[in-house]
């Protein structure tokens, strides 16, 4: 029998179909405008909340990635597993962070249950990365 792969690869797609999602378009706006994951970091100095959950969401993603792809490149790092552990609680507490941002206000409110309305697919990858990111650390 050959050797037992280390590799999660369910981590790993679920951590590269959040930082896909991220990066597509996901609300569409008024006159067809798009905006994606990064239009939210765009306005961190504003100091919102949506900014900075969408922040901890993106390098939660990202290191995710980086420590799901590395071992596959045949670099081994220190502690690994501890590492993605904080990537996942990355994902985690960015979702969080984001609806208590979009529940502050009544205003917030109305502009969250608008871009529902109007999520397009990189919302939708996204989530499913992440869903599939939670699942692939704690289910081997």
């Amino acid at each position: 029998m050959g050797k037992k792969s280390s590799v999660n690869y369910l981590y790993l797609c679920g951590m590269a179909l959040a930082v896909l999602g991220f990066c597509l378009p996901m609300f569409k706006g008024l006159f067809g405008s798009t905006a994606n994951g990064l239009s939210f970091i765009k306005h961190i100095d504003n100091g919102g909340f949506a900014a900075i959950g969408a922040l901890i969401l993106f390098v939660g993603a990202i290191v995710g990635l980086v420590y799901a792809v590395l071992p596959l490149v045949g670099i081994k790092l220190p502690a690994d597993g501890l590492v993605k552990m904080i990537a996942v609680l990355a994902l985690v507490v960015g979702v969080i962070v984001l609806i208590i941002g979009f529940t502050q206000s009544k205003m917030y409110s109305a502009i969250a249950k608008h871009m529902l309305k109007n999520a397009m697919y990189g919302f939708y990858i996204m989530i499913v990365g992440i869903v599939l990111a939670v699942v692939g650390k704690f289910v081997k």
